[in-house]
């Protein structure tokens, strides 16, 4: 053979050391870890059900914490896994390590809100013999999505007397559920049909009904919205006013269901951010001695930018921070905080956006992400020109490369739609500002920020078992 003419086996020796390509899960794995696979996607669902709100995340977490010995006081003993839960609506997990804190700490964030309706603090009233609630939309979404579809009722209000009142109305078979209406596209030509998308659907017609029983008889001045004010007063002892110190929101009824014929998929709402807020509180559930300290944060408001006193813009994981370190018998200061968050190897657990087959044009295909491929790293964020991103360094992604190969974990790059396409960020950015390194994270998800979107169950899994391999590398 002439010299630098290959055979067709040696080029395709060749080709396999020298190339690089994603790995479909189900080619990758054996028939136990299949077993697996499905398993954590059926506690995964239960999980889903139970969480809609970012309060209800909070209560599942905190309970599941505690079933695994974690103690909700920073000042129990330094060995003791510690909860830590900020107005209701964040919650860190902290598990002491074998390792001094000068030797660094690991730390996931992610967040357990989710795009919804809220409803106004004045939402109740009634039109053409009807009773609605108006509602504010949070967050991105496709205004039309959440039409004609049944929906549920979830929050917290306080009473004027100060009495708590929790509501989950329509998740039940029992319960009723509310909608929002629709026009039959008989009559919709041009006032729908014939309009721009974020025309045809205005937010001030996202109204939810809510009844339409009178209560006494015509000469009764707005009786289908008294009607309404009676049933909640009898049912939870409530008047109008309460409704303005009130957090309602709006989700799907419907429950999380497998996908496919094949059970391999999971549709429900909320996945973007829950599906990395279970598969991080799995990890550090399931570590047991860390070599150094870990620290698994969920955070809300992330879908309105991270503003608010209980975002990843807050001193929420400051304050943690100086209870570990009071923990290790220090007295805290500014300095030794700043430090050790500037120590920290750290994964802003979030979804990315997968290849969608029908609509493969706004992606980038050689640089999307695809469902079935594994967990995601997604090195930067942003939007055109990567403005407002965090864009991680090469040696921390080869370290984190080496780490999910080392452990069996199957994973893939992705990056959200071509260049001029659009974009989105997450909490990474403002972790970083300490100086620690970081990278997103995450399952990519199909139909994101819909009331249904869609996982893959061997790209949770995975999610998860690179969590746990981050949380126990020494």
């Amino acid at each position: 053979m002439k010299k630098g003419i290959h055979t067709k086996k040696e080029l395709d020796k060749l080709e396999k050391k020298l190339s690089y390509s994603p790995k479909l899960i189900w080619d990758e794995i054996n028939e136990n870890e299949k077993n697996r696979v499905m398993a954590f996607g059926n506690a995964y669902k239960k999980f889903l059900d139970e969480s809609k709100t970012e309060r209800e995340a909070v209560i599942s977490i905190r309970r599941m914490a505690e079933q695994k010995g974690f103690i909700n006081d920073a000042s129990s003993h330094a060995s003791k896994p510690m909860i830590k839960i900020f107005h209701e609506k964040s919650i860190a997990l902290v598990r002491p390590g074998k390792a001094p804190l000068d030797k660094g700490i690991r730390l996931i964030v992610s967040h357990i809100d989710a795009p919804r309706l809220d409803l106004k603090q004045r939402p109740l009233y009634e039109e053409v013999d009807l009773a609605f609630f108006k509602t504010h939309y949070y967050g991105g979404i496709k205004k039309f999505q959440w039409l004609a579809r049944p929906l549920a009722v979830h929050g917290r209000i306080i009473k004027t007397d100060g009495d708590v009142v929790d509501i989950a109305m329509g998740e039940k078979e029992s319960d009723p559920v509310f909608t929002i209406l629709d026009l039959l596209p008989h009559l919709a030509a041009k006032v729908q049909t014939n309009k721009k998308l974020d025309e045809a659907f205005v937010g001030e017609k996202l109204n939810l009904i809510v009844g339409s029983l009178p209560l006494g008889n015509e000469k009764q001045k707005e009786r289908f919205r008294l009607s309404i004010l009676n049933q909640l007063h009898e049912m939870y002892g409530l008047v109008e006013e309460d409704f303005i110190s009130a957090e309602l929101e709006v989700v799907p009824a419907e429950r999380a269901r497998d996908v496919g014929w094949d059970r391999s998929l999971i549709g429900a709402y909320g996945q973007d951010d829950r599906a990395s807020a279970y598969t991080s509180l799995m990890a550090i559930l399931d570590t047991n001695e860390p070599a150094r300290t870990t620290v698994v944060l969920f955070v809300d408001k992330e879908e309105i930018g991270s503003d608010g006193a209980t975002s990843a813009k807050s001193k929420f994981l400051e304050s943690v921070i100086y209870d570990i370190i009071a923990k290790s018998k220090k007295t805290p200061s500014a300095m030794d905080a700043y430090k050790l968050l500037g120590s920290a190897r750290a994964l802003s657990a979030d979804v990315n956006g997968a290849l969608d087959p029908d609509y493969q044009e706004v992606h980038e295909k050689r640089n999307a992400a695809r469902i079935g491929y594994g967990v995601c790293l997604t090195k930067f964020t942003g939007h055109r020109g990567k403005v407002g991103a965090n864009d991680a360094n090469a040696e921390y992604l080869g370290w984190i490369r080496r780490l999910l190969n080392k452990n069996k974990v199957i994973w893939q790059t992705g990056e959200l739609g071509k260049v001029d396409e659009g974009g989105g960020g997450t909490v990474a950015k403002f972790l970083a500002i300490y100086g620690m390194e970081i990278i997103d994270y995450g399952p990519p998800l199909l139909s994101m920020h819909s009331p249904f979107e869609i996982t893959h169950k061997g790209d949770i899994y995975m999610t998860y078992k690179g969590f746990k391999a981050f949380l126990n590398d020494d």
